[in-house]
């Protein structure tokens, strides 16, 4: 992870923190390939944001540092991120009952989704259930467990989706993904919930910025040939995703810019 920008590097801090509970200026050190000075610079900065606590050695996350990781992840990549939920809710008619997880990609695409019509959205993002709450769209939030660093719920809340009738379409993020594990998610909790949600999905469409493009992951919840198509922006790297092409899985680049246009689907 050698040459990784000041900001992605501060945003795996926290993912690391958010799975480990721990970090240390050594195996940061190791990890990105900079100083033991350019990390300590980094856990000053999030420790200035109150989102670390600096300890001998390394970090632990601080008390209340959890919604800022969220929004920190939220404003990473954001015009990246509106500019795939912008073409990817054109996939979306009205009275459509479909599945958000709670990536902040899918934050945005519920931004999209305000004001549909007879829309039913089954999500285990909070933030998302938030927003779409005031809409007049039909939210349903699966059991779990309260996760607040991604304001999420999880766990495996077992058949109470896929035992209600199908969705439409699913709408997923990723921690990474390849031809031969599909979508990929990195701790086991993220994974049971997506796996949960996207088997009650007839269509399922992955929204990732290219940055996820290569990423390290650990678990599948979704194999490459249920993906119906995958949403990034126009920095991703054609020949990496060469092997969902030849799956005929449709990959959209999408420009980040108001020049991309997808025709709508109208309501059956």
């Amino acid at each position: 992870m050698a040459g990784i920008a000041e900001h992605e590097r501060q945003q795996e801090v926290l993912r690391l923190l958010d799975v480990d509970g721990r970090v240390s200026v050594a195996d940061l050190v190791h990890r990105f390939g900079v100083t033991a000075v350019t990390i300590r610079k980094d856990l000053e900065v999030l420790e200035r944001r109150h989102l670390v606590t600096r300890v001998r050695g390394g970090a632990v996350p601080a008390d209340g540092a959890d919604e800022g990781a969220f929004e920190m992840r939220l404003r990473h990549g954001a015009a990246a991120k509106a500019a795939i939920a912008r073409a990817a809710a054109q996939l979306v008619p009205d009275g459509a009952a479909i599945a958000l997880d709670c990536s902040t990609t899918c934050y945005h695409l519920a931004q999209e989704l305000r004001g549909r019509r007879s829309l039913i959205v089954v999500t285990n993002g909070l933030r998302a259930a938030e927003l779409l709450s005031d809409s007049g769209v039909t939210v349903v939030l699966p059991g779990g467990t309260l996760r607040r660093s991604s304001w999420s719920v999880v766990g495996d809340f077992g058949d109470s989706v896929a035992s209600r009738g199908r969705l439409s379409m699913g709408f997923f993020g990723v921690r990474g993904l390849s031809r031969e594990h599909g979508l990929m998610e990195l701790t086991i909790e993220e994974t049971a919930v997506k796996r949960r949600l996207a088997a009650a999905c007839t269509e399922i469409y992955a929204l990732f910025d290219s940055s996820k493009i290569g990423r390290f992951a650990l678990h599948s919840f979704t194999a490459a040939h249920r993906i119906s198509a995958l949403y990034t922006d126009d920095g991703a790297d054609t020949d990496a995703l060469a092997g969902f092409a030849e799956l005929d899985v449709a990959v959209h680049r999408v420009p980040v810019g108001p020049t991309h246009e997808i025709t709508p689907r109208t309501s059956a």
